[in-house]
């Protein structure tokens, strides 16, 4: 097993960028992208900058990176040989898997009973957290780029002043009466 990988960081990132797309799919960032499958419209994980937040020092693998990418690759590598998939040297294995394919294997490394899941599941989690969150950029930031994540949830812009109010209750009702002692600033006085 093994493909060769004549850069292993370019490797590495196009691995975990397929990964994230897996999770959170979205379209290609050109027409010879092939990290990203274009499996859904608009941007989805690797858009969001789940490769950056994958990076951060402080989820705690960033260090691990290069064996997920690795172990990936060894899982694709016996996929592909398993459903007679032809290999494609020119990328990465899981990179060369198509979409269909990419989405069995994960479903099959974060199924109960893996002796691996809580690996994937947690590289899941900060793929599906770079979209829904943005959790590697400072909010307003984020919001002020466009973090793709937060304008498909229609995320609020903050007030001028850079605090966030809600005027408007967000279900549409309050969900419980406000305390008596409630100050304007909304702590309890």
């Amino acid at each position: 097993m093994g493909a060769p990988r004549p850069d292993s960081t370019a490797n590495r990132s196009l691995t975990l960028e397929a990964f994230a797309d897996t999770i959170v799919p979205g379209e290609r960032r050109s027409p010879d992208d092939r990290a990203v499958a274009g499996a859904a419209p608009g941007p989805g994980a690797v858009a969001a900058g789940a490769l950056a937040l994958l990076e951060t020092p402080a989820t705690g693998i960033a260090d691990s990176l290069d064996e997920y990418a690795r172990l990936l690759d060894e899982h694709a590598e016996a996929h592909a040989a398993r459903h007679a998939l032809p290999p494609d040297p020119t990328v990465p294995p899981f990179v060369a898997l198509p979409f269909s394919d990419r989405t069995a294997l994960v479903a099959a490394l974060v199924a109960p009973g893996h002796p691996e899941r809580d690996l994937w599941v947690l590289l899941a989690l900060f793929s599906n957290m770079a979209y829904d969150t943005g959790a590697h950029l400072h909010t307003t930031d984020a919001l002020e780029a466009g973090h793709p994540g937060l304008k498909a949830m229609g995320f609020a812009d903050p007030d001028s002043d850079g605090l966030w109010r809600f005027p408007a209750f967000s279900y549409g009702r309050p969900l419980a009466r406000v305390h008596p002692d409630t100050a304007p600033s909304g702590s309890l006085a």
